[in-house]
């Protein structure tokens, strides 16, 4: 079973070489092109995970010495099977086999643990136990649920790197944080999706709900962009309350289409509002991967994640001993984060006014969550000439924007 994983992860990773290098996503314009979301070719390796970093804690010290690239060992925790070929687990995997190519590391130097819920705190000790003892000097943990597990292993083990995915915890030393700025390509993506509908009811498959910054503040980023070109335009959020629930995320995509929703996007891992979307013969927007090839009839395009960025960078930190335990989020000027080409059958002057936002998010002229916002019970947040800060948006984003309908 193990060749067989490590022989699709393969195919996978080839395919996906093949269509990037011969351009063919469908898009609006050319220059919606995203770059090589599995190699990262344009990172410059060498860095520390600093680049992009929010303020946070960090040391002078790092955990420990450099490592040799031959001899260092990288584990990963994987929340559902990247074999399955979409979503969540799928993205951070094409980050890890990105990581892997650009440093030139064997398979045997990968150590993956996967279908490990984050729900399971004995599972995800179990996990991270698994690969200490095979001798991973770096350990990501993928998933929010994971968080408080790997904050205890990383007190038990201080010459094992941690570095957990989303959350917030992290010790400054041998455990950081990572994420990104998916706020600015969720905005543009809520553009797109302002822009495309017709019944101006937009459906958002939402794993969390207003207690969860990271799933709150991309709905809200979203429902900015939607309410920036199309102020008459609801965006219905149905939560599923998990990470990955394939049976909650199917109902919640198949209740907001009965609404009348005529776009449907996500914050979950499952590809079924895609799919869905397809088959009632409407639009949707998909999230983490490219999913248009799950829907191509119907995905507009893709807010994706290279996270190829960040694992090429702590991997070579800490070979190179440059590891300083700090927290990283990055964005769209870190090749982090980005959406796909815009499918062909976008309404008319989508991409270009799509590509006039992100031109402005990348010079620094626009930070999305700008001056003064009104929630949907009628406060608002923020001040005039102001955007919120990182610590804010990582953690203190509990509130929907105006335009944000939650269905019961």
């Amino acid at each position: 079973m193990k060749r067989l994983y490590r022989r699709n992860l393969r195919i996978c990773s080839i395919v996906l070489l093949l269509v990037f290098a011969m351009g063919l996503f469908t898009a609006c314009g050319e220059s919606m092109e995203v770059e090589d979301f599995a190699t990262n070719d344009g990172y410059e390796l060498g860095g520390t995970p600093a680049a992009g970093k929010a303020d946070g804690n960090q040391s002078e010290e790092s955990a420990g010495t450099g490592i040799s690239k031959d001899m260092i060992k990288v584990g990963v925790l994987h929340l559902s099977d990247p074999a399955e070929g979409s979503g969540y687990t799928y993205t951070h995997d094409l980050g890890i086999q990105g990581m892997q190519q650009n440093l030139g590391l064997s398979d045997s130097q990968i150590v993956r643990k996967i279908n490990v819920s984050d729900t399971d705190a004995d599972a995800t000790r179990a996990a991270i136990q698994e690969c200490i003892d095979e001798g991973c000097n770096i350990i990501f943990t993928t998933s929010w649920g994971y968080m408080e597990t790997t904050a205890e292993m990383a007190e038990e083990y201080p010459d094992v790197y941690f570095s957990h995915g989303t959350g917030y915890m992290s010790n400054g030393s041998n455990f950081n944080n990572y994420f990104g700025r998916i706020y600015q390509a969720r905005y543009l993506s809520g553009i797109v999706a302002g822009m495309n509908t017709k019944s101006d009811k937009i459906g958002y498959v939402a794993a969390m709900d207003a207690t969860n910054s990271e799933v709150t503040g991309g709905i809200d980023a979203f429902a900015l962009g939607v309410y920036a070109v199309n102020p008459e335009a609801r965006v219905y959020v149905k939560v599923t309350n998990s990470w990955f629930d394939p049976i909650a995320e199917e109902e919640a995509a198949r209740h907001l289409l009965q609404m009348g929703c005529d776009v449907l996007t996500q914050h979950c891992d499952t590809a079924y509002p895609q799919t869905l979307a397809q088959e009632k013969g409407v639009y949707s927007i998909g999230y983490n991967s490219d999913m248009s090839k799950d829907a191509p009839e119907a995905c507009l395009c893709s807010v994706i994640w290279n996270w190829s960025a960040y694992y090429t960078s702590a991997v070579q930190s800490v070979i190179d001993s440059t590891w300083d335990g700090s927290n990283y989020y990055g964005g769209m000027n870190e090749n982090l984060v980005g959406i796909t080409s815009l499918a062909d059958f976008c309404a008319e002057g989508t991409e270009a006014k799509v590509e006039e936002v992100k031109q402005k998010i990348l010079s620094g002229e626009f930070g999305v969550f700008d001056g003064v916002m009104e929630t949907n019970t009628g406060e608002t947040i923020g001040k005039e000439g102001k955007t919120l800060d990182d610590a804010t948006i990582t953690g203190g984003i509990n509130w929907y924007y105006k335009n944000v309908v939650v269905v019961e």
